[in-house]
């Protein structure tokens, strides 16, 4: 099920980057009193009691303004307003109703995307009433926030949600959808041609042809397996216009929504932070992770050149230690099929459940090896263990003083369960409680 998008919008310097910052609970929105600073746009997943959603941050919009910028930032925000599923229409209580906030007003007007109206910077809540003023905009009851301080984001988190898609049962249950991620040109589409033996994606030289993902079914030993093509991922520091942006957004979208990504690196090239960083992204969201070292067939070997390959990979990022990497040519179609058995294995161990009393001998005997360090001069003990979930495997831990366990130990933790199970190429998850006694 795809994550619904809400898109902050408001004419410069109204706190759209602080409200976006405060909403996902990081800082990664450049936060400056200038005008104009966030020229293009941050997104981000946000959570609110259970319900997940991205949250996009736009530039400011200046109506009317004949500067490039303004003009570009006026087109992304517009962009935006298309693409949610929801808009937050962000306006400043400290300068009350301005000409833009009417201008923008009857722009949002004419969308047919619901839309609440947000007055930032009313800080002293609930004893302020400024953001009364801004009834006339027409835009029904106006919600007082703080982005600054975080007040009122409880009420109006509480009133976004019911304007949000309902959530349905996913009727892809038995499916597998595999997530064809990398770079810009990195040979994704022609990869996704070869496993269907035709042309189904449009292949170019020129990087960034795929701009929307593209869903392809096919049978295999008896299950479905759904590729997804996307857009390559780029910097969004390289991003330029707001096509290529949401088509970027939509690619992490998929891959939310992916049981295991499949990660093409141009391997003519080498191995790039951007490559690490595309698969993270698909790490960091849960799904089983295969890189595909496409172009192999490009590259000047010896012997051990892809065991060199893989141990460079895992030094530059640990978690790549512990992924399957295919070494192929889509355009030859070297090892390209054995992508396939690669989906189906890792997708199965993806679904891997481990007996409570296995775990628990686990983790008595990585325990046993190296105890958790003391915390303030006392013990950290761990009681008690089980496998919580699936898709990725969840194990719960329970420990008199769970968080006194730091960050180095819970690493040593998730390294030693692997050795429970086969679980390449999938992330395991951890969570520490509080035990009873």
């Amino acid at each position: 099920m795809s994550l619904p998008v809400v898109a902050v919008v408001g004419r410069p310097n109204v706190g759209k980057s602080t409200f976006f910052n405060r909403a996902i609970g990081r800082r990664v929105a450049i936060v400056d009193d200038t005008p104009g600073v966030t020229r293009d746009r941050n997104f981000a997943r946000a959570e609110w009691t259970g319900r997940h959603f991205f949250v996009v941050d736009t530039g400011g919009v200046v109506e009317g303004s004949d500067r490039t910028i303004d003009r570009l930032i006026r087109g992304q925000a517009m962009t935006a307003v298309e693409e949610a599923d929801l808009v937050i229409f962000l306006v400043d209580s400290k300068t009350g109703v301005h000409p833009l906030d009417q201008k923008l007003a009857e722009v949002l007007r004419r969308s047919a995307k619901p839309v609440l109206l947000t007055v930032n910077k009313v800080d002293n809540l609930p004893l302020e009433n400024t953001h009364l003023d801004f009834w006339e905009l027409g835009m029904g009851e106006p919600h007082p926030v703080s982005a600054m301080s975080g007040r009122g984001f409880g009420d109006l988190f509480d009133a976004m949600l019911p304007l949000l898609p309902d959530e349905d049962d996913d009727p892809r249950a038995d499916d597998i959808r595999v997530a064809v991620i990398g770079k810009p040109n990195a040979g994704k589409s022609t990869l996704v041609n070869r496993l269907f033996g035709e042309n189904r994606v449009v292949v170019s030289d020129e990087p960034g042809t795929t701009r929307d993902p593209v869903d392809l079914t096919m049978k295999y030993h008896g299950l479905d397996l759904t590729f997804v093509d996307t857009a390559g991922l780029r910097r969004h520091a390289r991003i330029r216009d707001s096509v290529e942006y949401y088509s970027t957004l939509r690619t992490e979208r998929v891959v939310r929504e992916a049981d295991v990504c499949l990660v093409l690196i141009d391997a003519s090239e080498g191995l790039h932070l951007q490559d690490i960083k595309v698969a993270e992204t698909g790490w960091e969201a849960g799904c089983g992770v295969i890189v595909v070292c496409n172009k192999w067939d490009l590259v000047e070997k010896e012997t051990g050149t892809a065991e060199a390959f893989v141990k460079e990979a895992a030094g530059r990022a640990p978690f790549l230690g512990h992924v399957p990497f295919l070494f192929a040519s889509a355009l030859t179609g070297l090892r390209a099929r054995k992508t396939l058995d690669l989906v189906l294995e890792v997708a199965r161990r993806r679904e891997e459940r481990v007996a409570t009393h296995e775990v628990n001998e686990a983790v008595e005997a990585i325990v046993g090896r190296r105890p958790p360090p003391h915390a303030r001069g006392r013990p950290v003990k761990i009681k008690y263990a089980t496998q919580a979930d699936t898709r990725p495997p969840t194990f719960i831990l329970f420990a008199n003083l769970p968080d006194e366990i730091p960050v180095h130990y819970r690493r040593y933790i998730v390294n030693s369960l692997r050795r429970i199970r086969d679980f390449e190429g999938v992330p395991i998850r951890i969570r520490l409680r509080k035990s009873g006694a």
